[in-house]
């Protein structure tokens, strides 16, 4: 796959995953057409060596792997991670509201977005819902995915003649602010339900307001993702943190060669700390590979031979604010992938595992970077410690660079992602 074969690609899978269980079902599809067998938690296991594997959690968790040629204890196994999860707006369980005018939808932040940049912006709808199906004798909860692919909402911003302070100083209230204006007063669909309805009529899904048991939806940005800068140099939309990393690392695995064993991990929720069922703190990951390696001993002589890269978008210097980085540890657009430092461990890079990706990327000609917190800021962490920790893997942090993580926009470079792509794909097929 070409550089801009794999761009192209790439924001079409952003802008065709608006929410987790969108993703999944994408890379599911992807795995799967590259001759990965689905696998279910509830089902028995019976794996065979040179063959290739993927199974899911909650819908919007993934872990595909290939069992390889040789025993993984001989072997260990070439792994990698990155979240399926993006900051954002989430639809509330009652969430029709009226008043002043206007039809909003109650909703709730999720994770740490940057709340002014949702401002004016058009917002779509998707998620994932429940239903009964009339009728059946034996009705079963059934769940679908949707996509509004079409703006539905907007949260306004208050005009500047009143508020004359609002370029100088603006604090967001997300309980009064946030919900956005999807209607007037008395215009059909009046309330979320009737929209659900009429939603998954067109996909021949025919029930009654009734049958909708559950929703879990979130607001989006409508416009798509797309090419910026004179010369095309930059990649512009939502959620580039993290489904640029979930893309790459997929697209690598694929490619590989099946002598070696090797594991890819997308956990959910880690905007929110990773401790669910789906996410990296929970037990996802080591029950998958109980069940890979079930002997103890030999699973871990197979972890200490293995290596896990967690790849999770870093912070590439702004030019208008350089004072917030550390002047020798700020990474620059379209340079190479970066690779993540903290002493205090918010990132699970060692001297070790970064030497091993230094020597991956001189094999392949991609440029390496270096991402450290200054001192007198505090700094994030990423689903690495968290499955370290969990798996006694060694592990190390990188990320492609980018600008305004968070925003309902990130901007990130055209290189980046291509270059990170060609270092995992050796990782995948090769051992340092």
């Amino acid at each position: 796959m070409n550089k801009l074969q794999f761009n192209d690609e790439l924001l079409s899978f952003i802008g065709a995953s608006p929410t987790p269980y969108h993703a999944v079902a994408l890379l599911v599809s992807l795995f799967e057409e590259n001759g990965f067998e689905r696998l279910h938690e509830a089902d028995r296991w019976e794996l065979r060596p040179g063959k290739r594997y993927v199974v899911t959690r909650n819908d919007s968790s993934l872990i595909a792997f290939t069992t390889g040629r040789s025993p993984f204890c001989d072997t260990g196994l070439s792994m990698a991670g990155a979240h399926t999860d993006s900051p954002c707006l989430k639809v509330k369980p009652a969430p029709d509201m009226q008043n002043n005018g206007g039809n909003r939808l109650g909703v709730e932040v999720y994770g740490s977005p940057l709340l002014t940049t949702w401002f004016d912006r058009d917002l779509s709808l998707a998620g994932r819902v429940s239903t009964t199906r009339d009728g059946e004798k034996n009705p079963r909860v059934e769940q679908t995915l949707i996509d509004l692919k079409r703006p539905v909402a907007v949260i306004p911003n208050l005009a500047i003649h009143l508020d004359r302070n609002a370029n100088k100083q603006r604090q967001v209230n997300p309980q009064t602010e946030l919900p956005p204006l999807t209607a007037l007063p008395g215009e059909l669909p009046g309330d979320l339900r009737a929209l659900l309805q009429k939603e998954l009529a067109t996909m021949e899904i025919v029930v009654d307001s009734s049958s909708i048991l559950e929703y879990e939806l979130s607001l989006y940005d409508a416009q798509p993702p797309a090419f910026l800068g004179w010369d095309r140099e930059f990649i512009t939309g939502a959620r580039i943190d993290n489904l640029l990393s979930c893309f790459t690392l997929a697209h690598a695995m694929v490619g590989a060669t099946d002598e070696a064993p090797s594991l890819v991990v997308f956990n959910d929720h880690e905007e929110v700390g990773s401790h669910t069922p789906a996410g990296a703190g929970g037990n996802f990951l080591v029950q998958v590979l109980e069940r890979l390696i079930p002997d103890p001993e030999e699973r871990a002589m197979a972890s200490a031979r293995s290596l896990m890269v967690s790849s999770d978008n870093a912070h590439a210097v702004h030019p208008a604010h350089p004072q917030k980085y550390d002047p020798d540890h700020s990474p620059r657009l379209n340079r190479g992938p970066v690779i993540k430092y903290n002493a205090s461990q918010r990132y699970a890079t060692s001297s070790a595992t970064a030497a091993y990706f230094k020597e991956i990327c001189r094999r392949t000609g991609v440029p390496v970077q270096a991402f450290a917190m200054r001192n007198d800021m505090p700094c994030g962490t990423t689903i690495g410690p968290l499955t370290a920790a969990a798996t006694g893997i060694p592990t190390l942090d990188v990320g492609v660079p980018m600008l305004a993580m968070h925003s309902i926009r990130e901007t990130a470079g055209c290189e980046d992602a291509f270059y990170l792509y060609r270092a995992m794909t050796e990782f995948f097929q090769t051992r340092a």
